[in-house]
This record gives C-alpha cells, structure tokens and sequence, in this order.
C-alpha cells in the first residue's frame, strides 16, 4: 500500500510518499508525479522519509519522472531517503542521477527562488 500527497512549497512541489513502491503501486506514483509536471510545476522534490521499500517498478518511475522533468526545464530531487531505500538506490546507481538531500528543508532550498 502506498500513499501519495502534494504539497506546494512557494516554486517546488513536495511529494509526500508514504507505503512501497512497488509494480502495484507505482502506475499511480507516476500518475501523481505527471500530473504536476503537465501543470507546469517541474521542480519537484519527493519526500521518501515514509518510504519503506521500493522495487525496480519504484526506480522506474523516479527515471521516468527525472527525464520528464528534465526535458521541461526542472528536475527530480529526493529528500530524508531511509538507509534501506537508499542502498537500493546506491546499488542501481541512481544516488549518481538524482539530488538527494537529508531533509525536505535543504532539497526546497537546492532549487533557486
């Protein structure tokens, strides 16, 4: 089980994820995730301090969303990541794609006003 919430921080949106990403849950992650960037909110950062466990289906839709981002002008950046999560991330190679940040505070303010 996931769930996933917005909230808007002045020029970023933080997406508050809570559960597993996993094949169940991530067509609706990425959902969420595209209905910002198609609003025009490209710089997004993603709250993983509730997320418990992520598969490969979960590192598809951070790549998927990163390059989406990207090619319209923002960018992914990941926030208070679980040591657990963040192995997985490190042993994929993402930690070298994505901006990951200790805390929300510090990844809102990676983005320029």
């Amino acid at each position: 089980m996931m769930e996933v919430s917005i909230q808007q921080h002045n020029h970023v949106a933080v997406v508050v994820i809570a559960g597993s990403i996993d094949a169940l849950t991530a067509d609706a992650l990425v959902t969420a995730l595209l209905a910002e960037l198609q609003q025009g909110r490209t710089r997004l950062v993603a709250d993983f301090s509730a997320v418990e466990y992520t598969s490969s289906a979960g590192l598809r839709v951070l790549l998927t969303t990163l390059k989406d981002a990207r090619q319209r002008g923002g960018d992914l950046r990941l926030a208070h990541i679980r040591p657990n999560v963040r192995q997985v991330l490190e042993l994929s190679g993402f930690t070298s794609i994505l901006k990951c940040f200790p805390d929300r505070d510090s990844a809102i303010a990676s983005y320029p006003a």
